[in-house]
């Protein structure tokens, strides 16, 4: 489910989240940026406006456990470079587009890093890699890639 609003407080946002939402978008986002949002979150995967995911990485962080467990760190071990790399440009909120721009590779190529990231991490969606990776600590409030 993709939610497309004209209100970013973090109520309407969690409310959405609790209801299930992958995505979660501005109205004022470009007509090209939904179209492809649309297509990210019906292809299973998580969209939020680069606002939204600023605040939610900050909300996480200021609420999430510290420390990294054993079973964490042993799946971490099994990404390969490329796609911790991934996992860090996920982390900040970059869609497939950036993150292909920013790896000079393509928007598949990079799909198929984010499939295996989910899998190896075992988590359902890029949000859940996102709290994963937070929690892990291989990705720090207010850190740039």
């Amino acid at each position: 489910m993709l939610v497309l609003t004209t209100f970013e407080q973090d109520e309407y946002l969690f409310q959405a989240l609790r209801a299930g939402a992958n995505g979660f978008l501005l109205k004022r986002t470009p007509a090209d940026d939904l179209i492809a949002g649309i297509k990210v979150v019906a292809e299973g995967d998580s969209l939020f406006s680069p606002s939204i995911t600023r605040r939610l990485i900050n909300e996480f962080a200021q609420t999430a456990p510290s420390g990294i467990s054993p079973g964490a760190s042993v799946k971490l071990d099994s990404l390969t470079e490329r796609e911790m790399e991934v996992l860090q440009l996920v982390s900040h909120g970059n869609s497939n587009m950036e993150i292909a721009d920013a790896l000079i590779v393509s928007e598949g190529t990079v799909k198929t890093h984010v499939k295996r990231v989910l899998a190896k991490l075992e988590v359902r969606d890029r949000t859940q890699a996102v709290i994963f990776a937070y929690n892990s600590g291989i990705v720090q409030p207010d850190s740039e890639v």
